[in-house]
């Protein structure tokens, strides 16, 4: 049976936000996890930037610098081969966490 760390529900959410938007910078995945969602998640700058960092450490995404719509500098984020493995696996893990939930929820 699989364990599910919350802290994975981040790392979920950025990498899927990654391989249906291609290249992010941080600011932009809290949009589109927010409106995505219709405004039921938001993720906070200071949990997401953290997670950023260490999931680029784990070769998950990577990252360069470039100039924003408003032409801001700001760090681009895109998933690599190794996060689109890893995305596979959170997906499946979530999907046995939801499946656990729903069983407790079920029991009577």
């Amino acid at each position: 049976m699989a364990r599910y760390d919350l802290q994975g529900s981040l790392d979920l959410l950025v990498l899927k936000t990654l391989s249906q938007r291609g290249k992010l910078h941080g600011y932009g995945m809290v949009l589109h996890i927010q409106r995505a969602s219709d405004e039921l998640l938001r993720v906070e700058e200071g949990s997401l930037y953290p997670a950023l960092h260490r999931m680029e450490n784990s070769g998950w995404i990577a990252s360069e610098w470039g100039l924003t719509e408003t032409g801001r500098r700001a760090k681009y984020y895109r998933l690599t081969a190794a996060g689109r493995r890893r995305l596979q696996q959170a997906e499946g893990d979530f999907e046995e966490l939801v499946k656990g939930v729903r069983a407790v929820l079920r029991y009577a």
